[in-house]
């Protein structure tokens, strides 16, 4: 059978993709006749694990792992490139070599080829974090910060970010205040939404819920977003949206609907991305949160671990910044 994966084991000998990487290194934490079925389906299918991988099964390779969710457009992302170069940076400086693996969930990272991983978030690679873990192999999880995993964590604090957007836009007299969420999966976008909600109610502001539109972090959800948001009998007066991608877009909709921003609807992103300050005729105002710090801090924590230096789990929480530009104001009519 040609070009036979790890995922074709899997689903043929009735297991878990974790499971099968398992007995491929040997590890004990397999049931016998899991063990025994996988073994067997190996034989079947006449697969081969990866023979570096075999080679370098001892493990002190001075290799660490990236483990990148795959989503459209990645290699554009500003979320990825930042991520790419911090810990690219930070193993150039340890002297570490880094193997990237980019995955759906469906494919694991090769472990025994590395002394440890960095997951870039937790969406999508349960199953993998999982299988780190059980293989007792050192292990630190970015943008995601789970109390439940005996994991470290470095992320960044998207609740109290929100809080201060959300807050910033009061400070200069709004009260409609609507949101354009990310993609509600990730704890990341849960956690900015919450944050809204929070300070809304602190001020004793009514949280309406057509105020509330959910997105997915890109620019065509804001769009669509912001159409409906401008067509409502009261509309807003101001948008935080949980990107610049989707800060940009909600402003492209305004000003072609003829709305000025920042007097007739203000806007706040979340990122920094270039777009933010970059885009015309009007610079984003945003939250800026340290990607690349977060990226720097999650190697450094790695390399602590395999190297002994630390131990236990960390859960490290970098704080945001607000950066004032063109596109918030007091509201025309307060």
């Amino acid at each position: 059978m040609a070009n036979v994966s790890i995922k074709d084991v899997a689903r043929e000998a009735g297991v878990s993709i974790a499971t099968v990487s398992r007995v491929f290194n040997k590890q004990g934490t397999v049931k016998r006749a899991n063990k025994i079925r996988v073994e067997a389906v190996i034989k079947k299918l006449k697969f081969r694990p990866n023979v570096s991988a075999q080679r370098l099964a001892a493990r002190h390779n001075n290799a660490v792992g990236l483990v990148i969710p795959r989503y459209s457009d990645i290699f554009h992302s500003f979320y990825a490139l930042q991520i790419l170069q911090g810990v690219g940076l930070a193993v150039e400086r340890l002297k570490l070599d880094l193997l990237l693996h980019i995955t759906n969930g469906n494919t694991f990272l090769n472990v025994s080829a590395v002394e440890g991983v960095i997951f870039s978030d937790i969406i999508g690679n349960e199953e993998q974090v999982d299988n780190v873990l059980q293989m007792d192999c050192p292990c630190v999880i970015m943008n995601y910060l789970t109390k439940d995993l005996p994991v470290s964590c470095v992320a960044i604090d998207n609740v109290n970010a929100a809080r201060k957007a959300t807050e910033y836009l009061i400070k200069l007299g709004h009260k409609r205040i609507a949101t354009i969420t990310g993609e509600l999966k990730s704890q990341v976008a849960i956690d900015r939404l919450d944050g809204y909600i929070e300070t809304l109610e602190k001020n004793k502001i009514e949280k309406k819920n057509n105020y509330v539109k959910y997105g997915d972090f890109g620019r065509d959800s804001a769009i669509r977003a912001t159409k409906e948001l401008i067509k409502l009998k009261t509309p807003p007066t101001a948008i935080f949206a949980a990107s610049d991608e989707m800060a940009v877009g909600a402003t492209q909709v305004a000003f072609e609907s003829g709305i000025n921003v920042p007097r007739g609807l203000s806007i706040i992103g979340f990122d920094d991305n270039p777009l933010a300050l970059n885009f015309s005729p009007v610079s984003i105002t945003t939250m800026r949160q340290p990607l690349h710090k977060m990226a720097m801090v999650a190697t450094e924590t790695l390399y602590d671990l395999i190297t002994k230096k630390a131990k236990g789990n960390k859960k490290i929480i970098l704080p945001c910044e607000l950066i004032e530009r063109n596109s918030c104001a007091s509201p025309a009519n307060r």
